[in-house]
């Protein structure tokens, strides 16, 4: 088995310039890339998860009340079975048509259709305690993450010269700090793809897959074929606007608008910046132009470019979300979800209003059956002496 990973998947041709072999990178006396360190992060990954279970209820669901995160108290939707089964055979809003096959089978008017559907799924939402949760998360490892590799890449030649991430390529040693973060930035990244299922579904849910799945093959590779250096610079680009995003979460869950908003406004500052600017002019140049003048193309240049390109046009995309968000901020328009909850709220309330008038309505015709009596029995004992 060996011997084939060694014929196939590790030929020199893949991973390496023309004319280099695996023993060229040895460095003795330094650590190197060694294919093998990347199986230490399958096991890193899953104590993330323990780890992020064990924040998440220690310290992230606590942090939450005291930042006061209150979860919105949805109307069950009542059981019927016919509509709970072709919901969760289809678990999409039903076509007019459906709506009224629906109605017709359950004898339920139109109106109590969508009222049903409407109620399901937003029984179906996230807490906000559970977005929280993993928001607070997120933010706290891009943030560890983001200023431990700036403290440990600021004083390096490449950080300021992007020239520098090719001299001596690929016979350059890794640094310790350098190894750690490439090992446990591979490790977060394998803990959110294995969690992918459980955690919040948001509407980006299939370019996050692409972004993670891009996320590590960039990492994993770059890695074996000593691309460490200018890694790092990519990593860091992603983690610097990262964790603003996920402190604006957090303060938007709990109601802090005001807060939320102006962190939102700095995360797409920072995002339009590093991703349009910073990415593309000064990383991506570098990799796709700059490297040519140190080493001939090779599979791994095209490889690793091509997952570069495939980031950068998620990066694109997501700047049109944002950017989309900041116009519907400023002329205050709400998401489709949020109209639905406003709307479940609306019926809430108007649910509650009912009953109210219905409890006091009923108070009322007992007040007055009662008055009724006891007039009729006054005058039934002044008729003798009226006689």
């Amino acid at each position: 088995m060996e011997g084939l990973l060694d014929q196939w998947l590790w030929k020199e041709e893949y991973w390496l310039p023309p004319g280099v072999t695996w023993k060229d990178i040895e460095i003795e006396g330094d650590r190197y890339p060694l294919p093998r360190d990347l199986f230490y992060t399958l096991p890193l990954a899953l104590g993330f998860i323990v780890l992020r279970y064990v924040f998440e209820r220690v310290i992230a669901m606590p942090l939450s009340r005291q930042l006061g995160v209150r979860d919105r108290v949805r109307v069950r939707a009542l059981p019927v079975p016919k509509l709970e089964t072709f919901y969760k055979q289809n678990k999409q809003q039903p076509s007019q048509s459906e709506v009224l096959g629906l109605g017709k089978h359950c004898g339920l008017s139109q109106r109590q259709i969508e009222t049903w559907f409407r109620q399901r799924r937003n029984q179906d939402r996230p807490s906000n305690t559970k977005k929280f949760c993993e928001a607070s998360w997120r933010f706290v490892f891009y943030l560890i993450a983001f200023v431990a590799a700036l403290a440990s890449l600021i004083d390096t030649p490449w950080f300021w010269d992007h020239r520098e991430c090719w001299q001596g390529y690929p016979k350059q040693p890794v640094a310790e700090a350098h190894y750690w973060y490439y090992i446990t930035e591979l490790g977060f990244y394998w803990s959110l793809l294995l969690c992918v299922t459980v955690d919040v579904k948001r509407k980006d849910f299939k370019e996050q897959i692409i972004h993670h799945i891009a996320t590590i093959l960039l990492i994993g590779f770059s890695y074996c074929a000593n691309y460490v250096r200018v890694g790092t610079l990519v990593i860091l680009v992603h983690d610097s606007s990262d964790f603003l995003l996920e402190s604006a979460k957090m303060f938007n869950y709990a109601g802090w608008r005001k807060t939320c908003d102006t962190l939102f406004v700095i995360f797409a500052l920072v995002f339009l910046l590093t991703r349009l600017v910073v990415f593309p002019g000064r990383i991506v140049h570098s990799t796709l132009v700059v490297s040519l003048d140190f080493f001939q193309p090779f599979f791994g240049y095209y490889f690793f470019n091509a997952l570069l390109l495939v980031l950068q046009a998620l990066h694109i995309f997501w700047a049109w979300l944002i950017l989309r968000m900041v116009y519907k901020f400023v002329f205050m328009e709400s998401e489709p979800e949020e109209e639905e909850e406003a709307v479940e709220e609306e019926e809430t309330s108007w649910e509650q209003r009912k009953g109210a008038l219905n409890s006091k309505l009923a108070s009322l015709a007992n007040n007055c059956v009662l008055n009724n009596l006891t007039n009729q029995r006054n005058m039934n004992s002044r008729l003798p002496k009226a006689r």
